[in-house]
């Protein structure tokens, strides 16, 4: 399976895109492109840090919502998330 985390990370509503993940709100992100960018890639995936990697820290919103947009992310760009 391939796709393309960023894409996510681009297309989520309700989840807001961040470097930190500490607050009563839902945050996402990509460590490939934010925490371990000056990692060359053999390095980060011999962490367990795959460019599809993402990172998620759940807050209070509704979980319906939550699960909607995450949906709705996934599927904005079936090419790039899917095989």
């Amino acid at each position: 399976m391939t796709g393309d985390a960023r894409a996510v990370v681009g297309a989520v509503r309700v989840i807001t895109p961040t470097v930190s993940l500490g607050s009563v709100d839902t945050l996402i992100q990509h460590p490939a492109s934010l925490t371990h960018r000056i990692l060359a890639a053999p390095d980060r995936q011999a962490s367990g840090i795959s460019d599809r990697l993402l990172r998620m820290s759940v807050g209070l919103e509704d979980v319906e919502d939550l699960w909607t947009d995450l949906d709705q992310a996934l599927t904005t760009h079936p090419e790039e998330n899917h095989p």
